[in-house]
């Protein structure tokens, strides 16, 4: 295992950021290459979880002669993130200087132009200039996963089209409940990476593309960072590297996914009508049917008629709530994934901020 560090310098005198790489090498070059990273997202932390455990793994897996395709991964993705708190509180999702989320913006380029990410640096700021790091590595590799998590949350992906159902091997090795078909008409990560492949030979968009995954998982909520889950999702992960042949294992055949596959046409959206107080009645993994009440809000406490009650709009499996218990009017309450696409309009590409 080589162990190495990018280093970015600051925006402003006397900063700079560094970004440390674990690389394995792998003994057939046929082996698919692999990209993982957590934390884009820096106060989102079950990913930096499970990929220490997975390096374990990994190390284990080398002494052994297992390690078949090379394998690069970055526990921490996003440094700059990290080292930011207001009043206590860490404040990862959004960049505090530009006002830009961690995970949009990233260069939507051809793959034959991946050389060109990390030259001429001194054009960006800091966060691009990560963010190109991020992008330059992952576009060396075949199989890209990022690593984030919801508030509070099942385990499920969102995974382009272009990589469905073969994908279907990675949720059913993480034992996810649901995967959200994503529609690639974002600036996010991974699908900056599919947009490079797709884009690769500068001809026709490849519509599909076989044996290469670019995936952002969700695993569970933020307060999910517990020993015994992140060596499951190690465990899981290592298995989906075998299926894929990135490492050498033994492991019997991975079970068939047998979770709730949704575009993110029929993902409902759920939104509080008021502000106030949020007062949830059902929890994620459970199933509501059309009309069933999901939460009150307390828009006017102790008048009468001052709750609000929000109810399902069709019927579906609560995929996501938010942790927080105080909403702004249209702030996101809960995603529900549902059998039929939403009556409410949806822009492409991300379904949040």
């Amino acid at each position: 295992m080589e162990i190495s560090e990018i280093i970015i310098a600051g925006d402003t005198p006397g900063l700079e950021w560094r970004l440390p790489v674990f690389r394995f090498t792998g003994t057939r070059p046929e082996a698919p290459r692999t990209y993982i990273q957590a934390a884009l997202h820096a106060n989102e932390l079950p990913g930096t979880a499970l990929l220490h455990f997975l390096v374990e793994r990994l190390r284990q897996a080398e002494s052994e002669g297992a390690i078949l395709g090379d394998i690069t991964v970055v526990p921490q993705a996003n440094p700059m993130g990290t080292a930011q708190s207001h009043f206590g509180e860490l404040q990862g999702r959004f960049d505090l200087g530009t006002r830009t989320n961690f995970n949009r913006d990233f260069p939507l380029i051809r793959l034959g132009e991946r050389a060109g990410l990390t030259e001429d640096f001194e054009r960006h700021s800091a966060i691009d200039r990560l963010k190109r790091h991020l992008l330059h590595m992952a576009l060396g590799c075949d199989l890209v996963l990022d690593l984030h998590c919801d508030d509070e949350g099942l385990q499920y992906a969102y995974i382009d089209e272009a990589f469905w159902p073969e994908a279907a091997d990675l949720a059913a090795a993480l034992d996810m409940r649901a995967v959200f078909l994503s529609d690639g008409e974002s600036s996010a990560f991974e699908e900056a990476v599919a947009y490079a492949w797709k884009h690769e030979s500068g001809g026709e968009k490849k519509v599909l593309l076989p044996g290469r995954l670019s995936a952002t998982v969700e695993l569970r909520g933020t307060r999910d960072v517990y020993p015994d889950l992140a060596r499951k999702d190690a465990e899981g992960l290592y298995r989906f590297l075998a299926g894929r042949g990135g490492v050498a294992a033994n492991d019997d055949p991975l079970p068939t996914f047998g979770g709730v596959v949704a575009p993110l046409d029929n993902i409902e959206m759920i939104r509080a009508p008021a502000a106030g107080a949020i007062l949830f009645h059902r929890d994620p993994g459970e199933r509501v049917k059309a009309g069933d009440l999901l939460a009150t809000i307390l828009a006017r406490p102790g008048i009468p008629d001052g709750a609000v009650e929000v109810r399902a709009p069709q019927g579906g499996l609560i995929v996501t709530r938010v942790s927080t218990r105080f909403a702004r009017r249209r702030s996101d309450l809960m995603k529900i994934a549902c059998a039929e696409p939403s009556r409410a309009l949806r822009r492409p590409g991300t379904l949040e901020a």
